[in-house]
């Protein structure tokens, strides 16, 4: 959990501290965009190769090299001297956080028997909330402090003395595992998964920038007939000797193929809307990092509360049910955003946005812990790394279209009102024509956001309408796995209480 919520923290606190770094670094908005899109890229493109080697050669050894690396990327980030070295630094973070992220529902799903499982994915899901928005908070906090002059680089730094916990801790109290049989590492199946992937995300973060070039069209059409190739190596490989990089058999489970078409959709509703959001309140409204970090904290505690109920309360009583209403609550509070943002325009108060806010993280506490836990319900136990890499993928794809449909969504529509995309410097921030423009693009950014929701209402319908866990009977399980659940008995009251 210490390691789930560095690495959300890390994700979303770079967004609050982008006009600070601009202005200290000297950077594009081309690097800006990098310093976030390059962490993405590399998360993504080696998510599903770190959650098999943790399969392979121990899920606690691969999160231990995980963590550790990423606290040196930590450390390298903060103490950047250039654009060229921040954005070098990031690339190398979201590669040891693409080694350490899929052990950790990995661990869990093999740790935990079924019947306690779901209270663990109701911490996780409770975590994956306050990581999303007490991420602004945290970065908002540091870089208006600008503690011993150091402006934004405490959001990276802070990660040193967390990460050096975390590998404190899971060397003491967690358990090796692997997978039961004997695999081996599919290198050329890593190649070709990460050159479709690469092929896929950089024309989209670089799109806008180069004014979405031929070749980057091409690029994108090119990884479909990659991403074809790689399903027919791992149908062979399957077939060789049953060590392919991803377990196409997962696809034949029911509520992971659906999990996974909901986990992609999700992300790219999530993609869209946090980065528009921040945009939208520094740049637009000229708020400071500390006061758009703070309107943050009702929907953070919206999260948490919701993503405790659902698990516990609501999902064994009412299936995915739950889920959809998720869904649909996200969307009522993002039409009432739209209707406040259009109401009050540049005189809008932090105050007034709290009930939204509050709805919309209702409505995503509904939906990310249960789902988490529904994609891996029915997951053989020996593939649980494989999928949780695959759940992570899957999520970071989403991702990454959501940040490129932004330029299309936002960018769009405030390049057309003020005439080129300088109006995201630091010198426009919070002026007349650029902050109409930036409420202008919210506005419409988000009814993209209310659209992706609906669809996911209609692809919930696929997941299975009440999660077997819930309903079955204790399994016995192996001694080591008896033993850490003892360890981990207090983790039910902890759950209610977050």
């Amino acid at each position: 959990m210490t390691a789930a919520f560095m690495d959300l923290v890390d994700v979303t606190i770079v967004n609050i501290a982008i006009p600070s770094i601009e202005r200290d670094l000297g950077a594009t908005f081309g690097a800006i965009q990098w310093i976030n899109a390059g962490y993405a890229l590399a998360f993504a493109a080696g998510l599903i190769t770190g959650g098999r080697l943790g399969d392979i050669y121990g899920r606690k050894r691969l999160f231990l090299i995980g963590i550790t690396g990423f606290t040196i990327a930590s450390a390298l980030c903060g103490f950047a001297a250039s654009p060229e070295m921040l954005v070098g630094s990031r690339l190398l973070q979201g590669a040891m956080a693409a080694m350490m992220v899929p052990q950790v529902l990995a661990i869990i799903h093999v740790t935990f028997p079924a019947h306690e499982r779901g209270k663990v994915f109701g911490m996780f899901g409770a975590i994956v909330g306050l990581g999303a928005v007490s991420g602004p908070l945290l970065g908002a906090l540091l870089t208006q402090w600008n503690i011993a002059g150091l402006e934004w680089r405490p959001i990276f730094l802070i990660n040193l003395p967390v990460g050096i916990a975390g590998v404190l801790l899971g060397r003491k109290f967690i358990t090796e595992s692997k997978a039961p049989k004997a695999l081996r590492l599919d290198l050329v199946g890593m190649v070709l998964v990460t050159v479709a992937l690469l092929m896929l995300i950089y024309p989209l973060t670089r799109g806008r920038e180069l004014d979405w070039p031929l070749w980057g069209h091409l690029c994108m059409a090119g990884s479909v007939l990659v991403f074809a190739g790689f399903v027919a190596y791992e149908k062979w490989k399957t077939r060789k000797d049953g060590s392919p990089l991803v377990e196409l058999s997962l696809f034949k489970v029911k509520s992971f193929a659906a999990g996974i078409a909901v986990q992609l959709t999700f992300g790219v509703a999530l993609g869209i809307f946090f980065l528009v959001w921040t945009l939208y309140m520094q740049v637009g409204l000229g708020w400071s990092p500390l006061r758009a970090g703070v309107t943050g904290v009702p929907f953070s505690v919206a999260v948490s509360v919701a993503a405790g109920l659902s698990v516990q309360k609501l999902v064994p009583r009412f299936g995915r049910k739950v889920l959809q209403t998720g869904a649909l609550t996200m969307a009522a509070g993002l039409l009432l955003y739209i209707w406040e943002a259009e109401r009050y325009g540049m005189e809008i108060h932090a105050w007034q946005m709290a009930l939204p806010l509050t709805v919309m993280g209702l409505g995503m506490g509904l939906i990310v812990a249960p789902l988490t836990d529904a994609v891996l319900s029915e997951v053989p136990r020996e593939h649980s790394g494989s999928a949780s890499g695959l759940i992570s993928t899957t999520q970071q794809m989403g991702n990454a279209l959501g940040l490129g449909l932004v330029s299309l969504v936002f960018f769009g529509v405030v390049d057309d009102l003020v005439g080129g995309s300088s109006a995201v410097g630091s010198s426009a921030v919070g002026s007349g024509a650029v902050g109409t423009a930036f409420v202008d693009g919210f506005q419409h950014a988000l009814w993209w956001v209310v659209a992706v929701l609906v669809v996911i209402f209609g692809v919930m319908f696929a997941l299975p309408a009440r999660p077997k866990q819930h309903v079955e009977e204790p399994v016995a399980e192996s001694v080591v796995e008896e033993s850490v659940v003892e360890s981990v008995g207090s983790v039910g009251s902890v759950e209610a209480a977050s």
